[in-house]
């Protein structure tokens, strides 16, 4: 992996984890995009649906049909916001909570795993490259540079 880029290595181990997520999601017949939202709502108090596309990272029409597709399968219910009426709150069901755990217990074993393999030390160093590049992302100044050298 050492000849590859960044951004190869970063997109390769994404899809594997994600690939592992919805192998296990399907288990229950369901996604990972479901499992993350139902992670990203609050169990008790739920999610203005305008809170919950930025929380998680998803376009607008992605999460319009993970919703909707979680609407119909009884994970989820829709209210007015009493705080907001022109939002929407995203309640979870009893299912729907029930889900949440089985979710949060695949991230979890996960975490788990990486830590039983990879020392603290390790871990710590990558968690920090990860918020740097994030952050470098963020800052939106990578491509305002005059010109960015492309090797052949």
């Amino acid at each position: 992996m050492r000849d590859k880029t960044i951004d190869y290595v970063l997109r390769s181990t994404w899809m594997a984890v994600a690939k592992m997520y919805n192998e296990q999601a399907g288990t229950k017949n369901s996604t990972m995009a479901t499992g993350f939202a139902l992670i990203s709502i609050d169990h008790e108090d739920g999610t203005p649906s305008t809170a919950l596309g930025p929380k998680m990272g998803m376009e607008a029409t992605s999460l319009s049909r993970t919703l909707k597709g979680m609407e119909e399968k009884g994970l989820i219910t829709r209210s007015r916001n009493p705080e907001d009426g022109r939002s929407v709150l995203i309640h979870l069901t009893d299912y729907g909570k029930e889900m949440r755990e089985f979710s949060k217990s695949v991230v979890k074993t996960f975490d788990n795993a990486v830590k039983e393999k990879i020392s603290a030390e390790k871990l710590s160093t990558f968690l920090e490259v990860a918020q740097h590049i994030h952050d470098l992302v963020n800052s939106k100044n990578i491509y305002k540079q005059k010109h960015v050298q492309v090797e052949n």
